[in-house]
């Protein structure tokens, strides 16, 4: 597995390279005559990319990763592309030509590398593609396979849904979920990590076995707060019928140095991310607010606007008197907003 990414790594960035050389010389490169030039006058002169045992496809992957990098880039949803590095983010796809491949129980037959034993058992399905990645020293397997929607009973039409670094998310209906902080409270333990990573020698045996615990233990941050995430999104999304988030600018909040860390932490993006496959999994409905909606300074029970400082935690409206939770307020309002967005469905009165 490691030579299939390192090949992987290796056919990404001589791409990356050539575009970049191309361009400079005027040219308009793209990944398709890229990958062409490659497998007719690069890959015959290098014999280690042939090796027995090294599956053929892993070069056709990586030429289009490379170009759906670029068009992200182009997009303006991403950074320009940058060269991979050994020893971070090693990854691979493999295919059986396009034939679809048989998954099921804990042991899975990948192409040209063989029968491997999985740690969780799989779903019996078929997948065309296979995509291995090493992560804190451990290999994952990820696969796309089609399934029926889940169409669950909606105990709620309307629920506003405000993301924030306190708490997780508070919902319209008054339920919170907490954010388990995962970052602020492994800290103690990473700074640790890291003083003790300076007093080994590089290149040593030790000095690798003390990155692969600091690896760890971010990958123990990473899976804590991805639980959290994925058990408030299935929650709210298989229980409300519309559900109203914000959108927020989460690339352009992690710039700020003051919040970052916090911003990180409470995995906005990725619980936007997975509000709106899993909307579309158990059959509701997603109203995305803009950005620039002031939920935060409307009231909910008059509507009356009053501008609010970071530090207040409490709304009470300066027209009528109603005092409750910011966060809850917030929620209310992107309800209220959802609700006019989509008004068929409203039986709540």
């Amino acid at each position: 597995m490691s030579k299939h990414a390192g090949i992987s790594r290796f056919t990404y960035n001589w791409g990356l390279a050539t575009w970049n050389a191309l361009y400079n010389e005027g040219y308009k490169p793209n990944h398709l005559m890229l990958k062409k030039f490659f497998n007719n006058e690069v890959k015959p002169v290098i014999p280690w990319l042939k090796e027995k045992g090294i599956c053929q496809k892993i070069t056709e992957f990586a030429f289009e990763n490379l170009g759906k990098a670029f068009q992200r880039f182009f997009d303006k949803k991403a950074s320009y592309p940058r060269f991979k590095k050994k020893g971070r983010h090693n990854s691979f796809t493999i295919n059986s030509g396009g034939k679809p491949m048989a998954v099921g129980g804990t042991s899975l037959k990948l192409p040209t590398i063989g029968r491997v034993s999985t740690y969780e058992g799989l779903p019996h399905t078929t997948t065309k593609s296979f995509t291995l990645s090493q992560k804190a020293g451990d290999w994952y397997i990820s696969f796309s396979y089609e399934i029926e929607s889940e169409i669950t009973e909606k105990q709620h039409d309307y629920v506003g849904v405000d993301l924030g670094i306190k708490t997780l998310a508070t919902l319209s209906t008054g339920v919170v979920f907490v954010n388990p902080k995962a970052l602020k409270q492994a800290q103690s333990k990473l700074n640790r990590l890291q003083r003790q990573l300076q007093h080994k020698v590089k290149g040593s045996n030790r000095r690798n076995r003390q990155k692969l615990r600091i690896a760890k233990a971010h990958q123990r941050v990473t899976n804590i707060r991805l639980d959290a995430t994925h058990k408030a999104t299935s929650f709210i999304c298989k229980n409300h019928a519309v559900v109203a988030i914000e959108d927020l600018n989460s690339s352009g909040m992690m710039h700020n140095h003051k919040l970052a860390a916090a911003v990180g932490d409470a995995n906005f993006y990725e619980f936007s991310r997975q509000i709106e496959y899993k909307a579309t999994r158990y059959g509701s409905k997603v109203v995305l607010v803009d950005r620039w909606y002031p939920s935060t300074q409307l009231c909910s029970n008059c509507g009356f606007k009053q501008p609010m400082k970071l530090s207040d935690r409490v709304y009470s409206c300066q027209e009528c008197g109603y005092t409750t939770d910011r966060d809850l307020n917030a929620a209310r309002n992107l309800k209220k907003y959802a609700r006019m967005a989509s008004p068929c469905l409203d039986v709540e009165g």
